[in-house]
């Protein structure tokens, strides 16, 4: 693997993946949506070029680098928080936006597809999250990563070109939305606010996005062909533990109220990931612990 070309690229996994892929002497294409307040996070960097192409110019987008790119890796999706994760009409247009992936990756050379699929894919499950567990999705956002998943295999095969979804459970890092658990948590005891949650009792699954990269990395080289991995640390807490420890990282002087809120009405209780496949496929195993990710998180935050 010399080259790849990612889209949504900084996220918080994006970004780590294109650090990953610079330490390893791979020239990275972004594909990012001009104008946008977050392609500062982008590294200037002799193995890193920007292409401005949104999502809604993904159909059209043509190769005019020269070059063939070998893995086509699709971070790219609207409407992921909030609201919008059940506004179907936007759902669906990323469906139709990750098959225009598949037919850019393939007008560049690529000869490998990797989407970023979800655990919301699965709905709410009380056993280990594998590829073959079955799958009932109860948002738009699930449901359109789920058939996204699906059609962009098909069309993948079509081309000749090999595929991988990669269901992502929770991961943190740099450039996370700051309206997630962690981030809000972080920057609430940072400014001195006691932050607020339900009683904790979730049995969670957090990875760092330093390893998710990694993951990521090594499919690209190595993925078996039509698979469906689960992406997560493989190890299940109670959230109040996490909690906990990011309570005593960041600010132990600033209360932190569990049982303050009440659970969501479709409350994910357990969330974990069998992550066997990715380790016999291509040795993957997160290596950073959780207390060392959140440490590291803190420090990059003060810069």
């Amino acid at each position: 693997m010399k080259r790849v070309i990612i889209s949504g690229a900084t996220g918080s996994v994006g970004m780590a993946l294109v650090q990953e892929l610079i330490q390893h002497d791979i020239e990275v294409l972004i594909f990012c949506r001009e104008g946008s307040m977050h392609n500062e996070r982008i590294p200037m960097h002799p193995q890193v070029t920007l292409k401005y192409c949104s999502l809604n110019q993904m159909e059209s987008v043509a190769n005019d680098t020269g070059k063939n790119y070998d893995v086509f890796y699709h971070f790219a999706w609207d409407g992921t928080t909030g609201e919008a994760r059940n506004n179907m009409y936007l759902q669906n247009m990323n469906v139709k936006y990750s098959l225009d992936a598949v037919g850019a990756a393939h007008r560049f050379g690529c000869q490998t597809f990797i989407g970023a699929g979800s655990q919301a894919e699965y709905g709410r499950v009380e056993g280990t999250l594998k590829s073959d567990t079955p799958v009932f999705p109860e948002s738009g956002y699930g449901i359109g990563k789920l058939c996204a998943g699906y059609m962009t295999k098909e069309y993948s095969h079509q081309f000749g070109m090999k595929h991988l979804w990669i269901r992502i459970l929770s991961v943190y890092g740099p450039h996370d939305y700051e309206q997630s658990m962690i981030m809000s948590m972080i920057l609430k005891l940072k400014q001195g606010i006691t932050p607020q949650f339900t009683k904790g009792e979730q049995m969670w699954d957090y990875l760092c996005s330093d390893d998710a990269a990694v993951a990521f990395r090594l499919l690209g080289e190595s993925g078996v062909d039509a698979k469906t991995y689960v992406l997560g640390s493989g190890i299940a807490r109670p959230l109040a533990d996490y909690i906990k420890d990011i309570h005593d990282i960041v600010n132990k002087d600033v209360k932190v109220e569990l049982g303050t809120l009440p659970y969501e009405e479709r409350q994910v209780m357990y969330l974990c990931a069998d992550i066997n496949e990715l380790t016999k496929d291509v040795n993957w195993r997160p290596m950073v612990q959780f207390t060392t990710g959140i440490k590291k998180l803190v420090e990059r935050m003060r810069l």
